[in-house]
């Protein structure tokens, strides 16, 4: 069940990616449409069947396969169904299928291989996404991770034609991998220090610490994976790639800038809440930060303006 639904927007992809261009434009839309909102329609029976679960028990937990062993490590390739990521499927599922559907308006102009190769792109970044969201440990949730940002990239770059969409393109992928380099390191730490990756297990082993009350192995550990959040979700310093990724067409922002991929940042320090919340100087930097980007801090709160 869990797999399906991030298997249907894939299907949808290989179908546009291979035969796209030679189907006409309202079987090729129909295609990624018909992927995208078969999606939703799993995800909602598989919320649904969260839902009837004892609230202790909302857990839907799917391994797949045994994916990689090697020594003392092993990562499962295993999917994750609880309320957090139950919202976001909902969204990046009914929220895509809108506007999957108001592309096939929007895009019309283009040939016929252009509109397969656009859809092909919007079904593949939905895959990625909810695999990003499903992932039930780190390993998985990085494969989406990166899958999102060359979704990106393609998306972004669509008319490549066009220099400055090329330009925006690329800036927005290599902006992204200084992120994933700081979200690497912070992966790795913490598989050294706790001898997993696996989000319940990591939450369980530190719950058995104290919060650190100076800058530990935790608070550096956190602070890595929050710098891969802020390339992700395009925070500063690592911005700079958003402003240039409105060359791509409007339902691309719609889907990735508004909906899904900069919210995957969030998603992350959501799912690993108990891990930072044992770091409490990260969460005093985050909070910081949040503070530098929204505007409201302790100036604007007592009346000043900056």
């Amino acid at each position: 069940m869990l797999l399906l639904i991030a298997l249907l927007p894939f299907l949808g992809f290989l179908v546009n990616a291979s035969v796209g261009r030679r189907l006409s434009k309202a079987l090729s839309g129909g295609a990624a449409c018909a992927a995208i909102i078969a999606s939703f329609g799993v995800a909602a029976v598989a919320v649904f069947r969260l839902l009837a679960l004892a609230p202790e028990e909302r857990v839907i937990e799917e391994r797949i396969f045994s994916w990689i062993t090697s020594g003392t490590f092993r990562a499962d390739f295993t999917l994750l169904l609880d309320p957090l990521s139950a919202v976001m499927i909902l969204v990046v599922t009914g929220i895509g299928s809108l506007i999957h559907v108001y592309s096939t308006a929007y895009m019309h102009e283009e040939t016929s291989p252009e509109y397969a190769r656009y859809f092909s792109y919007l079904n593949l970044f939905a895959a990625f996404m909810l695999l990003l969201v499903l992932g039930a440990n780190f390993l998985v949730m990085f494969v989406g991770w990166e899958g999102v940002g060359l979704c990106s990239y393609l998306l972004i770059g669509f008319w490549f034609q066009k220099k400055s969409a090329a330009d925006a393109g690329k800036k927005a992928f290599i902006v992204n991998r200084i992120g994933d380099f700081g979200f690497v390191l912070g992966v790795l730490l913490l598989w050294t220090a706790f001898g997993t990756i696996d989000f319940r297990a990591v939450a369980e082993s530190v719950g058995g610490y104290a919060p650190e009350e100076t800058f530990g192995r935790l608070s550096l550990i956190t602070l890595l994976l929050f710098v891969g959040a802020t390339g992700k979700s395009a925070q500063i310093p690592l911005y700079v790639w958003l402003p240039d990724a409105m060359e791509g067409p409007t339902p691309v922002s719609a889907l990735i800038h508004a909906a899904t991929m900069v919210t995957a940042g969030v998603y992350m320090i959501g799912r690993n809440a108990v891990l930072f919340s044992h770091a409490p100087e990260t969460l005093t930097i985050v909070a910081a930060w949040m503070s530098a980007e929204t505007g409201v801090g302790p100036s604007m709160a007592s009346g000043s303006h900056t």
